[in-house]
C-alpha cells in the first residue's frame, strides 16, 4: 500500500480489480445508497449482514474500514453503475444469489421501497443473471419478513 492509499483509502488504485470481498460489499453499498440516503436501519442491517458472513471472517475492523473507504471513494468518483460493473466482474458465481438476497433484505430494511431502490435491484438481478422466478421468491420472502 502506497502513501496515497494510506491517506485516500485506496482511491488511487482505481484500475485494480476488486476482490470478492470488495465486490460483494460494493453491491450492498450501492443498494443502500440507491435512493441517495442511507437510513439507520439500512446501515445497521448492512453491518449485521457483513458481521455474520464467512466471507469477512478474516478481515479485521481496520481492514474493513479501509476497504469501505476505498469503495465509497470509488462510488463518489465514478458513480453507481461503474462500481456495480466492476463488482459483477469480480463476484464469483456462487455468491451472486447471496448478493441479490442480501440486497433485497437491505432494500426492505427501512420499511419503504423507493423507486431508485427497485430500479437498482432490477439492475442487480439482471446483471447477476438471477432467474426471475428465484428473484421473485426472494422478494416475496423479504416482504413477508418485514411485514411484522
Amino acid at each position: 500500500m502506497g502513501l496515497f492509499d494510506k491517506i485516500l483509502g485506496g482511491q488511487g488504485s482505481e484500475n485494480t480489480a476488486l476482490t470478492k470481498e470488495e465486490a460483494f460489499a460494493s453491491i450492498l453499498l450501492v443498494t443502500v445508497a440507491a435512493d441517495g440516503h442511507i437510513s439507520d436501519e439500512e446501515a445497521a442491517t448492512f453491518n449485521a449482514v457483513i458481521n455474520r458472513m464467512q466471507l469477512y471472517r478474516n478481515i479485521n475492523g481496520q481492514q474493513f474500514s479501509q476497504m469501505m473507504d476505498k469503495l465509497i471513494g470509488l462510488l463518489k468518483k465514478h458513480g453507481h453503475q461503474n462500481l456495480l460493473q466492476r463488482s459483477y466482474e469480480a463476484l464469483p458465481e456462487d455468491l451472486r444469489l447471496t448478493a441479490f438476497a442480501v440486497c433485497t433484505d437491505l432494500v426492505f430494511a427501512d420499511g419503504s421501497v423507493e423507486q431508485e431502490e427497485k430500479d437498482t435491484l432490477e439492475n442487480i438481478q439482471a446483471s447477476l443473471k438471477i432467474p426471475e422466478d428465484q428473484a421473485l421468491q426472494i422478494i416475496e420472502v423479504m416482504q413477508i419478513k418485514y411485514r411484522g
